[in-house]
């Protein structure tokens, strides 16, 4: 598939992230992936984004579409080339919008379900929940940004997170054609990020029930 470059603007994103131990990945992460691992743990997660004034390049801001979407996500690596890469492998898209459900996966990258977003947020708090029209995903967060990590984070430093996530611009996930993966690359202008602690996280995704949640790294990044 021809990626077609579109802009539009990151009105939030939240990543809320789990150590998973590795050998649980098995059986959900596709060859040639693997798990980047961090302190001998994998990372999973959701990453919980809304976008508004989406549109193809070229194209007014005016009339550009806005929606929230959701993706499971886990943080890989692979080689290409000789060289080792690194991304995201997201099993699971979400989105409020019906158009994206529909585009996803046939006319723009990557497959999307459509799901009901209840939505309700401060500069420093943020409630996000959804529920999916299958009725396969339900997703609940609760947080607000602080200072600093969680005690016994598996990243020493907010930097060293940071760095870890902006190496994951690029996202594979499933097509309709076994082995065949839809590939995006996600360009931020400017990225800065801060730590959220989450007071409260539901998901119906098997994946972030696999390990212990013992302090978790969790961030929210805006653009």
């Amino acid at each position: 598939m021809k990626v077609p470059a579109v802009h539009g603007i990151i009105e939030r994103r939240l990543l809320v992230n789990y150590r998973v131990a590795p050998d649980r990945l098995d059986g959900i992460l596709p060859a040639p992936f693997r798990p980047k691992l961090v302190g001998g743990y994998a990372i999973g997660g959701i990453c919980l984004i809304r976008l508004a004034g989406v549109r193809p390049r070229g194209v007014p801001v005016g009339v550009g579409l806005r929606s929230e979407n959701a993706a499971h996500r886990i943080a890989v690596e692979w080689d290409a080339d000789g060289a080792t890469r690194e991304g995201v492998y997201i099993p699971r898209r979400d989105s409020s919008s019906r158009i994206n459900a529909f585009v996803g996966g046939r006319m723009f990258p990557g497959r999307h379900q459509h799901a009901a977003f209840t939505v309700s947020e401060t500069p420093d708090a943020f409630d996000v929940a959804l529920r999916s029209d299958d009725d396969r995903t339900h997703v609940a967060v609760n947080g607000r940004i602080v200072r600093s990590l969680p005690n016994g984070s598996v990243f020493p430093t907010l930097a060293e997170a940071s760095a870890f996530f902006q190496g994951g611009s690029v996202g594979y996930s499933a097509t309709r054609r076994r082995g065949e993966y839809d590939g995006l690359e996600l360009r931020i202008a400017e990225w800065r990020v801060e730590a959220l602690a989450v007071d409260r996280v539901v998901s119906s995704f098997s994946m972030i029930e696999a390990d212990s949640l013992r302090a978790p790294p969790r961030l929210t990044a805006r653009s």
